[in-house]
């Protein structure tokens, strides 16, 4: 139970830390995704550089796990670089929600790769949750049929399995900041062949909003990463749904965004799926030790 608190703490932040991050690459403007990932990526890669330097971490890891961390950095970069470019293209609320996806994802590859058993009340909640959050999509539904939204879709599926994989790892007793770094060097080597022949000027505010955009992204990778380290996706994944919460309130105090009533309604069914699972997550628990 303990370990599962401390995963529902670290999602919830890293669910605030990534809505910070749509928020600011919003505010970037009219740049190229590629460009976005650069920097978004690049950030994560000094921070995590920094810690695996200070705590003297080997990045060895062992060849059994080199095709989950392979997976983990390929599927994670084409997750942020779809995101992004949903961002770009759709209404944040519309491309958080697709990404959003991913704990959908998530659950389904952890019952395939790691033969994880979901209780028909956690599945329940996590269909409750995404009932809610198409409440907040249903505005702009009729962008689920153009290319951008299905874009957005599959980044929801790469972060789903790039999850998956670090729940795995994690598991394996391979450390965070490794995972976090080579997902981030990955995400840059990517890019940089984009920016040597496509790099796009950027005003001063756009550079800061991007550098905005790394920090709040490295925040996010280092407590999902931490998330799923502490627990399985069936337990704590739900609460990731909460990023749609967190982007509608920066919407509404930045960006002086009003929600809709169907918005409204999308937020209390899915905080109240969270608070369903966690307190029937709670009582099982206490079963258990009682009996």
């Amino acid at each position: 139970m303990k370990e599962r608190n401390k995963g529902i703490f670290y999602i919830t932040l890293a669910a605030f830390c990534f809505a910070l991050m749509s928020l600011f690459v919003r505010l970037s403007g009219d740049l190229p995704p590629m460009q976005k990932a650069f920097f978004r990526n690049f950030v994560a890669l000094l921070f995590a550089g920094g810690i695996l330097w200070k705590k003297h971490i080997s990045l060895k890891v062992p060849r059994e796990d080199w095709i989950y961390l392979f997976l983990r950095v390929f599927c994670g970069t084409a997750g942020v670089i779809c995101n992004f470019y949903a961002i770009d293209h759709l209404h944040i609320a519309d491309a958080n929600m697709l990404n959003k996806m991913s704990p959908f994802f998530a659950i389904i590859a952890s019952y395939f790769l790691l033969k994880e058993k979901v209780a028909p009340y956690q599945a329940a909640c996590v269909l409750l949750a995404f009932t809610g959050a198409l409440f907040i999509l249903r505005p702009g539904f009729d962008s689920m049929v153009t290319i951008p939204a299905l874009i957005g879709l599959l980044g929801g599926l790469g972060a789903g399995i790039a999850y998956t994989m670090v729940r795995i790892l994690g598991g394996h007793g391979v450390k965070g900041p490794i995972i976090v770094f080579a997902f981030s060097l990955f995400s840059v080597l990517v890019a940089v062949p984009y920016l040597l022949f496509a790099y796009t000027p950027m005003s001063m505010q756009q550079f800061l909003c991007l550098m905005l955009a790394g920090l709040a992204a490295a925040g996010g990778q280092f407590s999902i990463t931490a998330a799923y380290t502490h627990a399985p996706a069936k337990e704590i994944s739900v609460f990731d749904y909460m990023q749609i919460v967190f982007s509608s309130l920066l919407g509404i105090f930045i960006l002086h965004e009003m929600p809709t009533v169907l918005s409204v309604i999308g937020y209390v069914i899915i905080i109240g799926a969270s608070i369903i699972m966690f307190l029937l997550n709670r009582k099982k628990d206490r079963v258990s030790e009682t009996g």
